[in-house]
């Protein structure tokens, strides 16, 4: 049998599970719609945004189209580091940790099909969201610069080996990781990935350096500050290349040169990740199944754990302790904690290398915008979050749901029980985030209360919303917890959310118009009056508090629906 005929029967099992599940329940046309009717509410406001931050930066000459090339570089950028991680650990799991692993290997298939299909699968469970998130992007450059379907065609030249590349070399680094532990001492190899992950995104950072882009005063004179624009940020970076390429066609300048070095480099990272997985798989593979020693030992935060649930019933008790055994004890899950980790450093990272300091009223007019702009990042931050934690938990009971269907136990007692799992670290890391950026900002006490209380509002809401897409869209077959928020229910819960995080964005933005308007020049600047801040405030919390009582009710009629 040839590769390619074995390649496809490989993967005709994970098309013909997703076709069935997406057939499930409510239908495929029902769940089609919904997802169109979602992504037609969130796609507007990602590309109405970026399109008015283009046609802007086109009408300053010589520096705008620059600008517009940086942007698209730094968007590119940070999509590879998320990529990069994403596959490293989807990696770990479609390579060593999958169940139907062991009939695969005894079967009479070649080596290159196995590698092939599951390099594929860890591609698509890898970079469906980033390229859902390129789709307006790209969409607002070719409006801008009327790039026309040659861009278009242009694009999905460039953005396919952008993908593979990435994916072909978590890939390998996986294997090579597993080569040098054992599959017991799984945290080891994972604290390295984390340690590696945080040093690489730092140090991408450091090169790039895109807070000189918007302070240039730190270059000498307009000619350094020309040369730096025109000059690549990356050159060593596949992200470079890509915007590049795409810049280039949409300001007239096509190298094709860059576009052949981007598909070169992804045939040879694939052809040397085969090499590898030919030459290390068998012996890597053998060690994944050595068993697990992660166990929850009763150190001292166990025990405060333990005390903390001990006021609530002992049925809810019982479940919450149930569930962080879980989480601490499946390798696939807790590993995710190390994106979590990323996400802060940059997220930090980024709000403090902000150019603040250029005048008192320009420094307070930028200020009262980034807190808007601050609300908003952290929430996006928030919301994935929450889909890679909390949407996943009704999922990840799996077989087992039976013996919470015949124990004594109500579907309320049980969706309390995982709310507040997700809501209680969501809500901490939120007050971190929000504290932390607010103080390095300098934000006022009335802002800092209502982006801190706003911050809050929302992970308790998303909290709500991704448990009910859970309930709504369960994935009891999936084998793993990193895989399940790549569901159509993952997508989902995720354009929903951006929708909720719009509308109290915008509500805020109008009933706060007047202060914000005070900071334009030629205006005199005010504080924002309390009456102000209260309306906004309570306009938040009723916002969020609808948006996560309903669908925690719903979570809690659907889960009675499939008990009965």
């Amino acid at each position: 049998m040839s590769v390619g005929r074995e390649y496809v029967l490989l993967l005709a099992p994970k098309v013909l599970s997703t076709r069935r599940r997406g057939a499930a329940g409510r239908g495929r046309w029902g769940r089609a719609v919904m997802v169109l009717g979602v992504g037609a509410a969130a796609w507007p406001f990602i590309y109405v945004t970026l399109t008015r931050l283009l046609r802007v930066l086109r009408e300053v000459e010589e520096v705008g189209p620059l600008l517009a090339s940086k942007l698209l570089a730094l968007g590119l950028l940070v999509f590879l580091g998320i990529l990069l991680l994403s596959n490293l650990i989807a990696a770990l799991s479609s390579f060593f940790l999958s169940k139907d692993l062991p009939w695969i290997r005894a079967a009479p298939v070649d080596w290159l099909s196995v590698y092939l299909s599951r390099l594929t699968e860890t591609l698509v469970s890898s970079s469906w969201m980033v390229l859902l998130m390129l789709v307006p992007m790209l969409a607002a450059y070719a409006t801008v610069y009327r790039g026309g379907w040659e861009f278009v065609a242009l694009s999905v030249a460039a953005v396919v080996p952008f993908l593979v590349i990435p994916a072909a070399v978590g890939s390998a680094i996986t294997l090579l990781l597993v080569r040098l532990f054992p599959a017991r001492r799984s945290r080891d190899i994972l604290g390295i990935i984390a340690v590696a992950a945080v040093g690489l995104v730092v140090l991408l950072l450091r090169v790039l350096r895109p807070e000189r882009l918007v302070n240039p005063e730190s270059y000498r004179n307009l000619v350094d500050f020309m040369a730096a624009l025109r000059g690549p940020s990356s050159p060593w970076l596949p992200s470079q290349w890509g915007a590049d390429v795409l810049a280039g066609f949409l300001q007239g300048g096509l190298d094709p040169f860059l576009l052949i070095l981007l598909w070169t480099t992804a045939a040879g990272t694939v052809t040397v990740g085969a090499v590898l997985h030919h030459t290390l798989y068998a012996s890597c593979f053998t060690k994944a199944q050595e068993g697990n020693e992660n166990r929850i030992r009763r150190h001292a935060g166990w025990v405060w754990l333990e005390r903390a649930v001990s006021r609530i019933s002992l049925q809810r008790q019982q479940l919450v302790l149930k569930d962080v055994r879980i989480f601490f004890r499946d390798t696939t899950q807790w590993s995710q904690l190390i994106i979590l980790g990323v996400l802060v450093v940059v997220y930090v990272y980024n709000m403090r290398v902000l150019p603040l300091a250029s005048g008192e009223m320009i420094t307070r007019y930028l200020i009262t915008l980034v807190v808007f702009l601050n609300l908003a990042l952290s929430g996006f931050v928030l919301a994935a979050i929450a889909a890679r934690f909390v949407f996943p938990a009704l999922s990840l009971e799996g077989q087992t749901l039976w013996l919470l269907r015949s124990a004594p136990l109500d579907a309320g007692t049980l969706i309390g029980a995982k709310y507040w799992v997700g809501a209680v670290p969501l809500t901490a890391l939120a007050i971190l985030l929000t504290g932390v950026t607010n103080h390095l900002l300098g934000v006022p006490a009335a802002l800092a209360i209502l982006s801190l209380v706003s911050t809050v509002a929302l992970s308790l809401a998303f909290t709500a919303q991704a448990l009910a897409w859970g309930v709504y869209y369960p994935e009891f077959e999936s084998e793993n917890a990193a895989q399940i928020p790549t569901s159509i229910g993952g997508l989902l819960f995720m354009l929903g959310a951006v929708i909720n995080l719009g509308i109290v964005l915008a509500v805020q933005v109008f009933i706060l118009r007047g202060f914000l308007a005070s900071g334009l020049p030629g205006r005199e600047p005010r504080d924002p009056w309390l009456w102000e801040v209260g309306l906004a405030l309570a306009a938040t919390l009723l916002c969020c508090t609808a948006a996560a009582v309903l669908p925690y009710r719903a979570a809690v009629r659907r889960l009675e629906e499939l008990e009965a």
